[in-house]
């Protein structure tokens, strides 16, 4: 089948059916006949590992009224084939970003015209409390309008089944099919107002009251700890803070000048957690007010930053890795205690996180199961083991963590309850959250954790990423860091490569992703995988060492630092 030109692709969006505003942008596009037209149109947004995301605009490839329409008039489609001859209900909701309101009504409107029942959210609330809300409305399905920690100039849509967590095989597949089947003419945008419901702050407290019921196991010492929080401009300032104090949290202050809800993020450069600069007001503040833990939410509220004093009394934004091995264990240890680990639980962990939760797993007597990027896998591993095994929790290294199965996402709200309970905890015995880190590390083996992200934007950047994942697979290397590379995962091929032995064995248990994992004889282990959101290739590169001694640290981390840098080199990043 021949492929449709750029040219003819961006001119069908010159018929009747696209509203007066959108031909004349995509005629302005054709008239110039840049590097914009052949962005915009050189291909169809596709649902990644955290949905359908992308820069807003005119054009197939970017996210607007039309592309969203098609998108859920495909999932209406499918919903009346999956529950036929039901009444079916979906959640809508939408964070702060430009025109995720808009485009929220407009996927009410597209569901109700497809006589689907609507609950949508009056304002922003976080993507973790459309997941709580799916289930404890008996939802068929959920939809939230995000981009996450993305630019400003990014919008995005996610979908969840009835379960509460994102979509995965076979709906995920079978919903993209009925989306491709769906041609821009045949979206009915004629909503009927008397099938959608609005949810408001009552919401809000069911979901809440879980996160409170779920993350907590004792209150020591929270009304000595002191609190930094922001919302980073994001969802989140509608909840974190009620939650705390509910929880009886009294010291906490707020970054006010992003406690204002915008889609442009004024005060930072990236409203991403994980970035130092994001969380740079709150860290000055917290040495304003003496804090003892900062926390940090990207714009929809799922991700999670924390920074605790270290050994030197200085704030430290923890790793996605440090934040979730401390609460894992922590977890698991108030488990232990209450007599409730029998063997039969699990927590949940990702193939590019840190392999520090397989070690923590054994030492509990749990198991740890490991699945692709994207905590949608966490969500399919809670609901495959129901009735049969006990979830305690997971995370991925991204930032992202749950504990309990009330919501099937991460959850900044009751991550951050759960880490302030250990900082007061700790705090009211003498010690501190880091001190306990380091203790893991003691025990478990010190692991230290970078991620590279290498951006390549548009078409080209697209071919280059293709290629350099290309030249891995043909040519991988041979030794990191003067560590021998002994085994190759490639989860495209579904083949795990032994090269000391030279064999190979079959990974049908994980289904296909494009992602290789490089491990050698040190426990050195290095993953490679395009972004399925952004136009990233992203490099995971965990390391192990020893921690002798708690008050060594600087210079188990200054090798452990050096080693890394090294790998950097080998694989020419």
């Amino acid at each position: 089948m021949k492929e449709i030109s750029v040219l003819d692709k961006a001119k069908e969006w010159l018929e009747d059916y696209f509203d007066h505003s959108t031909r004349i942008k995509v005629q302005d596009l054709i008239d110039r006949d840049d590097l914009e037209l052949e962005d915009a149109f050189y291909k169809n947004l596709e649902f990644g590992t955290g949905g359908m995301r992308g820069i807003m605009g005119v054009g197939t490839n970017r996210i607007n009224k039309y592309t969203l329409g098609q998108a859920t008039q495909g999932l209406a489609n499918y919903l009346h084939k999956k529950f036929y001859g039901k009444e079916i209900k979906v959640a809508v909701a939408y964070d702060v970003r430009n025109h995720s309101k808009e485009f929220a009504k407009i996927v009410a409107d597209v569901l109700t015209a497809n006589n689907i029942h609507v609950l949508l959210f009056k304002d922003h609330r976080p993507t973790p409390e459309l997941s709580f809300v799916v289930r404890d409305k008996g939802c068929n399905a959920g939809i939230v309008l995000t981009a996450s920690h993305n630019p400003p100039e990014y919008n995005g849509y996610k979908v969840y089944w009835n379960d509460g967590a994102q979509i995965v095989p076979p709906d995920d597949v079978a919903i993209i099919e009925e989306v491709k089947k769906v041609k821009f003419s045949e979206i009915d945008f004629k909503g009927n107002d008397h099938l959608t419901e609005k949810l408001g702050e009552e919401a809000d407290q069911g979901y809440i009251d879980a996160c409170i019921k779920n993350s907590l196991y004792q209150d020591l010492g929270r009304d000595r700890l002191n609190v930094v929080f922001t919302a980073i401009h994001g969802t989140t300032y509608a909840t974190i803070p009620k939650a705390l104090e509910k929880a009886g949290f009294s010291r906490v202050d707020s970054v006010r000048e992003q406690g204002i809800p915008s889609g442009n993020f004024p005060t930072v450069d990236s409203p991403n957690p994980e970035e130092p600069e994001a969380l740079s007001m709150a860290m000055d503040l917290a040495e304003t007010t003496n804090a003892d833990i900062v926390i940090g939410t990207d714009p929809d509220g799922d991700r999670v930053g924390i920074a605790v004093r270290n050994l030197e009394d200085e704030m430290e934004l923890l790793n996605g890795n440090q934040t979730n091995v401390a609460l894992s264990y922590y977890i698991l240890d108030q488990w232990r205690r209450k007599g409730k680990i029998t063997g039969n639980e699990f927590i949940g962990s990702t193939i590019v996180s840190s392999d520090v939760f397989l070690d923590l797993a054994r030492k509990f007597g749990v198991d740890c199961k490991v699945g692709l990027t994207g905590f949608k896998w966490i969500g399919k591993m809670i609901r495959e083991e129901a009735g049969k095994r006990k979830f305690i929790c997971g995370g991925e290294e991204s930032y992202g963590f749950l504990t309990g199965d009330f919501v099937r996402d991460k959850d900044s709200c009751g991550t951050a309850l759960l880490a302030c309970e250990m900082a007061a905890y700790y705090k009211y015995r003498g010690s501190s959250f880091y001190r306990f880190l380091l203790g893991v590390y003691k025990e478990l083996g010190f692991y230290r954790e970078s991620l590279v992200n290498l951006v390549r934007k548009g078409r080209e950047g697209t071919e280059e990423i293709k290629g350099m994942m290309n030249n891995f697979r043909k040519t991988p290397p041979e030794k990191l860091a003067g560590s021998q590379v002994i085994c190759i995962q490639d989860f495209e091929k579904q083949i795990r490569v032994d090269l000391k032995e030279n064999t190979f064995e079959e990974m049908k248990e994980t289904p296909k992703s494009n992602v290789l994992i490089f491990y050698t004889e040190d426990r050195t282990k290095v993953a490679v995988r395009p972004s399925g959101t952004e136009p990233k290739i992203k490099f995971y590169i965990s390391v192990k060492g020893n921690l002798d001694n708690i008050l060594d640290y600087k210079k188990s981390v200054f090798v452990l630092n050096e080693k890394i840098n090294r790998i950097k080199r080998d694989l020419g990043i």
